[in-house]
């Protein structure tokens, strides 16, 4: 496999996701699209430093990235579920007073 075939894959994954983000109102499924392009990034960063300096730093750093992600999306994903115990709906349109 080379870089190419993995920056592709990443893209593919960062294009799914973003199209998943932008056209859901479901908040699991925006959170979701979020995930995706999350992991395109990572797989993008872990490819570019397997393939150009395979030293294990960078790798140990994606994995704090990946440990900061997982702790963030349960958050998303706890205050999901807050919002669908409270309200009884899980629609992005619906939690507009959680802005302030």
């Amino acid at each position: 496999m080379t870089l190419e075939a993995v920056l592709v894959v990443a893209a593919a994954l960062v294009a799914v996701g973003l199209y998943g983000a932008l056209s859901q109102q479901v908040v699991v499924m925006v959170m979701m699209g979020l995930e995706l392009m999350l992991n395109g990034v990572i797989l993008a960063a872990g490819a570019v430093w397997w393939f150009l300096a395979p030293d294990p730093t960078g790798q140990v750093l994606l994995l704090v990235v990946v440990a900061a992600m997982t702790v963030e999306m349960a958050m998303g994903f706890a205050v999901a579920t807050l919002l669908h115990r409270s309200r009884g709906t899980d629609m992005t349109d619906m939690a507009a007073d959680l802005r302030r």
